[in-house]
């Protein structure tokens, strides 16, 4: 195996059942990711007990697959990092029992993994240096979030979503259009086809200092723009695909641009030269755009999470916890998953 920090990454915040065995914080042995799409594509989004149950039967195939395709064995490790989280709790619990239990059977420190802050600093997984300090965009099916990350274990809420997250909204508006599940990737390949100036969507509080965001408002004026008010799903007029196309790529710009606005104003405010961003919304083609040409034209270097890393994965699990590692941030088996969004003392009031 050689010399180098050897972690095993576990992850099972959501849907995803993922594990990794990553080397020095950056070096990606292996990174398996056991996917519930299909599970829960017929119900328009993730069903909790469903997706535990799921974890359940994956998670220890899904490690042992893990370990052998980094041709590594458990004698080879020096920790196991766990998402702790925020998620969903009955997901989180499988995972968490895994770390502990594998971590006593193999007399092995178990360290505690923020889910959120792994997004955050994923963009410096492969990257030659991290880019810290930098201010970091997280976009996902749960969260939306904007950090300042001073360093690795230093990391600092600016602003975060008041009700839907960027991935949430994909997935409603899909459900409205009647595009399938998952909502991004369909909207974003149909949006590529459609004029995004075609109809005018709200943009909420890009007028305001503060960086939070909403979506909820979006999600509406596009239900109210295809069904009508005060009509339910099921009675939209028939859509050609031009008329699809064009609502797909005008709801996707009036996400975007808050998303792009807000973070460049971050940095701004905490005057800072970089650019990071991560998390399953992070891999759209569109927001990757529009945050290039924005970060280009206001002299800021953009990280963009490579889109193997932007969904939820191990591999940013195990680079944090190597990080915590060697911090001497360790668990003890008591430790136990939390499901809530942001821990109380990260959250920075709103200015």
């Amino acid at each position: 195996m050689g010399n180098g920090c050897t972690i095993l990454g576990i992850e099972s915040s959501c849907d995803e059942t993922s594990a990794a065995v990553v080397v020095d914080g950056r070096d990606v042995r292996s990174n398996v990711v056991s996917s519930q799409v299909a599970l829960h594509a017929k119900y328009g989004g993730v069903v909790p007990e469903i997706a535990a149950r799921a974890h359940i039967e994956r998670v220890c195939p899904i490690i042992e697959e893990a370990l052998a395709q980094a041709r590594v064995t458990y004698a080879d490790l020096d920790a196991i990092a766990v998402t702790v989280g925020p998620g969903l709790v009955g997901s989180l619990l499988i995972g968490v029992t895994a770390a502990k239990v594998l971590a006593l059977a193999r007399d092995l420190p178990v360290v505690a993994v923020d889910h959120l802050e792994a997004h955050a600093t994923s963009a410096a997984l492969l990257a030659p240096k991290p880019p810290w300090p930098a201010v970091a965009l997280v976009v996902s099916g749960g969260h939306t979030s904007v950090y300042l990350v001073h360093d690795f274990l230093e990391i600092e809420l600016l602003g975060q979503t008041a009700d839907d997250a960027a991935g949430e909204a994909f997935d409603k508006v899909a459900a409205i259009l009647e595009l399938g599940y998952p909502g991004g990737p369909v909207i974003d390949r149909v949006a590529r086809d459609g004029n995004p100036e075609a109809i005018r969507f709200p943009r909420t509080w890009l007028d305001q200092p503060h960086l939070d965001f909403s979506f909820s408002g979006l999600k509406t004026a596009v239900l109210y723009h295809v069904y009508g008010s005060g009509h339910k799903y099921g009675t939209a007029r028939h859509l050609s695909r031009s008329e699809l196309a064009d609502i797909a790529a005008s709801f996707q710009a009036a996400l975007i641009e808050p998303l792009v606005r807000k973070t460049i104003a971050a940095a701004r405010q905490t005057r800072v030269g970089d650019v990071a961003v991560g998390g399953g919304v992070a891999s759209n083609s569109a927001l990757r755009a529009a945050l290039q040409t924005a970060c280009d034209e206001a002299g800021l270097t953009l990280h963009l999470t490579p889109t193997e890393y932007c969904g939820d994965n191990a591999a940013m699990v195990a680079a944090l916890g190597q990080r915590h590692l060697n911090a001497a941030h360790t668990a003890d088996l008591r430790l136990e998953p939390r499901g809530g969004l942001i821990r109380p003392e990260r959250r920075r009031k709103r200015k």
